[in-house]
């Protein structure tokens, strides 16, 4: 029965991405974390930061989604859920930082606030 299940789904992939495997799909995915990671590591603008921080998830969000779908199993999909939940918490906090850094020292720069005075 699970047999049956399994050539069903694997039999109903779509025409033009059976091309696609997960060798694709996760080469994708690391060019995007890369992507992310440089630009967080070289870019100084808080903004910039925070959006390369937010690509590095939908990255790993990619990957996990790939992996599920290779699986047949829906693991990766609630995985993805929770990643998006944390991503949009993330991306609420840090406007609301950027917006009060802003306001203090009317800068977005990192290397002014890596100096805090104690």
């Amino acid at each position: 029965m699970i047999d049956a299940v399994l050539t069903i789904a694997q039999s109903q992939t779509p025409g033009p991405m059976a091309q696609a495997t997960l060798f694709h799909y996760l080469i994708v995915s690391a060019l995007m974390f890369g992507i992310g990671l440089i630009g967080f590591l070289t870019r100084r603008n808080l903004i910039i930061m925070f959006l390369c921080t937010e690509l590095m998830f939908q990255a790993a969000g990619i990957a996990l989604i790939a992996f599920s779908r290779f699986h047949l199993n829906h693991t990766g999909e609630t995985f993805v859920i929770f990643v998006l939940t944390i991503a949009a918490a993330e991306a609420a906090l840090a406007l609301a930082l950027v917006v009060l850094l802003f306001r203090r020292r009317e800068t977005l720069d990192a290397g002014v606030w890596s100096q805090l005075r104690g």
